[in-house]
């Protein structure tokens, strides 16, 4: 019934197995991939002629978490999964970017890539084991695939590279100093693909030697993949990529010129405008036949990348009128919203975002539900990308998949330089406008985000800068790389790498290639120039900064106070009364944390200063010998009880109520009367014992014994 193949290797420190044939038989290529006990299933279809005027390649990546994986039940009202979180939406990007370059040019049948967790040990992540299983699935499916690829995480702690570090190292890695690095690195046998990180402040070399370690790491993973698909594979799909040479000729002397006088205009919308009117030139001297050609987009796209290119290439400046390392004009401005906690305007030549700092509190934190458990995070950022930026018409909805990834990168170069939560008790929510688009958005709001959290008040290490290098790469090994791309360079160029860092490091790195792959020496060259990039770009931001940076007067104010973990109890109360009753009390928002870390707000200091003195009267213990002031409670024959310390309650004797003998305490007490007492210790049984003779009840200080003569 079953034709299983199966091949495992020993990589790193877990056996890595790749099965096929046991399950989802009518895929056209399934593969469980299993790192550990973490397995991750690729199913692979495609279809098997393309739409009729399908002018792209229709390719869609889905990966998918299952909550059984990890012997969990999803939260939620329907206890099932639902939308996609956003590690799905990011892996799924994940998987897509080095995958989508190796297909053959010209394939435009539709795909479709699933990956489903379906195990996790909680030590292996899923997501490189999801591409792993994606490539190895594309690899035996029989579609035109130019793999196979494979994957690998890097850590760098003291100095050394991990391969393939364990989740919990990687799982709020602000919080932990010795870890400095989460790095995910695709590539084929010969190039690297795809390089996605987090860092904190690694040096250009430390960064490129992970890239080197991850992909000498991932050789024999490839090799694991082609000896797999030596056993199973499929018939190669038959497809040849269409020759269109001909209509490309007839479009080419049509339109190079007036084309070529479009990419000479340095305004993007003039020049939007001059290719649009030049392709309606080209499309005016074709045949009815020619302006059906399927073809047609691609010849238009190979006749603009021609001339952009090979004007670069050959040294002419490029189309806005810069060399290859010159930084667009650069405009920053703070506090441009009155009533915001901080905001920020960056402006680099045509690509403009707004970005909102708004300070909360505990109960602003997000709730992240993985199948590595539920924490929190205090940092949010959210990146808006609507189409009056790029002076189209669109949809406008809920965050897409670019919008999920850009907000992300941006994240994880920003939140390098935080502070610690107990020095910043703040939830920090960052919200990037993008206004106008040409070019590196997300790099624009790595920079308006660290200038309005500066504005704001946010105490960052230093800050933090992006820019977006471009790579031009000729049949021949001609390139040239470019500082601060434009749209078109993106869409015609070879490589979009994203670096942001501070003057110290990198703090994040993004790689997506649309060739076979790059070289070591090129990837150094650009993170050198993209180096040189940054530090123009933080001298320009540093403009801005000039003022002082004061806090906002409209954030919330927040105390932070710690407790003994065995008082959190007291402080909590029983069913929630107790600390129900201090925020209704003092007016402030009180929050606690497992560790007794508790976070107090108000735009009020008095409400503030009411909740810790409440708090702390219940956690704190009185000192033998200190004077309190207290107030009568209750008269009994023997003495009175006071209460003196929160709620404490203490007893002072009949003969320490006065220095005289009295006949009942109610002789000069009585209940609700405000007294002072000195705390003279405690019984054998915990009871206090308190006293009022020794002290003055008018000055609260007490009184010297007369010494005899």
């Amino acid at each position: 019934m079953f034709n299983i193949t199966k091949k495992s290797i020993e990589w790193g420190q877990e056996t890595l197995t790749l099965e096929s044939g046991r399950v989802a038989r009518q895929a056209d290529g399934s593969v469980i991939a299993t790192l550990g006990d973490t397995s991750v299933m690729a199913n692979v279809t495609f279809a098997k002629s393309a739409k009729p005027g399908q002018d792209f390649f229709p390719l869609t990546v889905h990966y998918q978490e299952r909550y059984y994986a990890a012997g969990k039940v999803p939260g939620g009202f329907f206890k099932r999964e639902a939308r996609p979180s956003e590690k799905e939406t990011l892996t799924s990007r994940l998987i897509d970017r080095p995958i989508r370059p190796l297909f053959v040019d010209g394939f435009k049948h539709e795909v479709l890539v699933i990956c489903t967790v379906l195990s996790h040990d909680l030590v292996n992540e899923p997501d490189v084991v999801a591409m792993i299983a994606a490539s190895a699935a594309l690899t035996i499916s029989g579609v035109p695939f130019m793999g196979p690829i494979a994957a690998a995480r890097v850590g760098f702690v003291d100095g050394e590279y991990i391969l393939n570090p364990e989740c919990d190292d990687m799982i709020k890695l602000r919080d932990n100093p010795e870890q400095r690095l989460d790095l995910v690195v695709a590539g084929t046998k010969d190039a690297v693909m795809m390089v996605e990180s987090e860092a904190y402040e690694l040096s250009e070399a430390e960064m490129l030697g992970a890239v080197k370690f991850a992909h000498e790491s991932i050789q024999p993973v490839i090799d694991l993949i082609i000896d797999f698909a030596e056993d199973c594979a499929k018939e190669p799909f038959d497809f040849t990529p269409p020759d269109y040479s001909a209509l490309y000729g007839k479009v080419k002397a049509a339109g190079e010129s007036q084309m070529r006088a479009a990419f000479a205009l340095r305004d993007k919308q003039e020049r939007v405008n001059a290719i649009a009117a030049a392709r309606d030139a080209i499309k005016a001297t074709l045949t009815d036949e020619e302006l059906g050609d399927e073809n047609l987009g691609a010849a238009f796209k190979k006749l603009e990348a021609s001339i952009l290119r090979g004007d670069i290439i050959n040294g002419a400046p490029r189309i806005d009128g810069r060399d290859t390392k010159t930084i667009r004009a650069i405009s920053s401005e703070n506090s441009v919203l009155p009533r915001t906690h901080g905001s920020a305007l960056f402006t680099r030549g045509e690509t403009q975002a707004l970005c909102i700092t708004t300070l909360g509190t505990g109960d602003d934190e997000q709730f992240m539900d993985a199948l590595t458990g539920t924490y929190k995070s205090n940092f949010l950022l959210h990146y808006n990308f609507p189409p009056y930026s790029v002076g189209e018409v669109g949809r406008f909805g809920p965050p897409g998949r670019r919008e999920i990834g850009h907000g992300k990168l941006a994240w994880r170069a920003l939140q390098a330089v935080l502070p610690a939560a107990t020095d910043f008790p703040y939830t920090i929510r960052i919200v990037s406008e993008i206004t106008e688009s040409n070019g590196s958005s997300s790099m624009a709001t790595v920079c308006g985000g660290s200038l309005s959290m500066m504005d704001a008040g946010v105490p960052l290490k230093a800050a933090v800068a992006g820019v977006a290098m471009g790579l031009i790469l000729e049949e021949d090994g001609k390139f040239a790389i470019l500082s601060d791309i434009l749209g078109d360079e993106d869409h015609l160029g070879d490589m979009d790498f994203k670096v942001a860092g501070t003057e110290k490091g990198i703090t994040s790195l993004q790689m997506d290639i649309k060739v076979a792959g790059i070289t070591p020496a090129i990837m150094e060259q650009a993170l050198a120039q993209a180096k040189e990039g940054r530090m123009h770009i933080l001298g320009e931001m540093s403009k801005a900064l000039s003022s002082a940076n004061a806090f906002s007067q409209y954030a919330p104010k927040i105390e932070t106070m710690t407790i003994p973990t065995d008082k959190i109890r007291e402080v909590i109360g029983s069913g929630g009364k107790v600390i129900r009753e201090i925020v209704e009390v003092s007016g402030a928002k009180v929050d606690i944390n497992d560790d007794g870390v508790i976070k107090i707000a108000s735009n009020d200091q008095a409400a503030i200063k009411k909740a810790y003195d409440m708090i702390w009267s219940i956690v704190a213990e009185p000192e033998i010998g200190q004077i309190y002031t207290g107030t009568v409670v209750k008269i009994v024959d023997f003495g009175a009880f006071v209460n003196f310390f929160g709620k404490r309650d203490g007893l002072v004797h009949v003969s320490q109520i006065a220095a005289k003998r009295l006949n009942h305490p109610s002789d000069v007490l009585k209940e609700g009367q405000e007294v002072k007492v000195k705390l003279l210790g405690f019984d054998d049984r915990g009871k206090v014992r308190l006293a009022m003779k020794m002290v003055d009840q008018e000055t609260g200080q007490e009184i010297a014994e007369e010494k005899a003569d």
